[in-house]
């Protein structure tokens, strides 16, 4: 979904980044314990359990995946219905406090101030997509890819596929070789990658298995343009 008021990039010389593409839960925001406390409560109202361990395993995964989970633990509502509860309860406590990740606010108002297009890549809902980019600037992100906008989200590559084909269509001479992707989790790390993108995992509530071809970043924070430019220098250096 394109957002309106966003400046193309000038002509000129082609930049060694062109655009950065986001993963949202636990990349922009720290909601995976909203999405975990979400699920304990909606499984609890039905009378069954769910432990830490079984919201782990959520981390990254679509919704749609997460759903069929939770109705295996005995939540007697349709997919879209769990998709929706829990939705609602994560959008209520983004309401009362949007729990940003150190340093991503600060690297979007960099890229946005560069003119460096960023797109949201999400296995969220549009409506909790839409109210966390509303918190930010208007222009940070020149479109959301969301969950409901695929058949195969995370760890299959087509959102980034979609995301990359729609930015591409506003962006004219966009290339994967000059574009960037930030995730958290093992699920949208690899659909970032399969999709031909130079990606960066920057873990937050579970470690990625060791990988010593994966690129990975403690933290955003102190995180520059000049970051993600070196990145996908190394991705192209390493791809020939």
């Amino acid at each position: 979904m394109p957002l309106p008021g966003i400046p193309v990039p000038p002509d000129g010389p082609e930049p060694v980044l062109q655009a950065v593409f986001w993963d949202l839960d636990g990349t922009i925001v720290d909601t995976e314990p909203y999405w975990i406390q979400a699920e304990k409560d909606l499984v609890g109202e039905y009378g069954g359990s769910w432990t830490d361990e079984d919201a782990l395993e959520l981390v990254g995964q679509a919704l749609d995946y997460s759903a069929r989970r939770l109705q295996q633990a005995g939540v007697p509502l349709p997919v879209e219905g769990i998709i929706a509860a829990l939705t609602e309860k994560v959008a209520a406590r983004i309401r009362a406090q949007v729990p940003w990740r150190p340093g991503a606010r600060e690297l979007l108002e960099e890229l946005a101030a560069a003119n460096v297009p960023c797109a949201m890549v999400t296995m969220s809902t549009g409506p909790l997509a839409r109210l966390v980019a509303g918190q930010l600037p208007a222009g940070t992100f020149r479109l959301l890819v969301t969950g409901e906008m695929v058949q195969r989200g995370k760890p299959h590559p087509d959102p980034y596929e979609l995301a990359f084909d729609q930015l591409a269509a506003e962006v004219p001479g966009l290339s994967k070789a000059r574009c960037a992707a930030v995730e958290d989790s093992l699920p949208g790390y690899t659909s970032a990658h399969a999709a031909g993108l130079a990606a960066v995992a920057v873990p937050h509530v579970i470690d990625l298995p060791p990988d010593r071809r994966r690129i990975q970043w403690d933290t955003l924070a102190g995180r520059t343009r000049r970051d993600l430019e070196e990145l996908v220098t190394a991705w192209k250096g390493a791809a020939r």
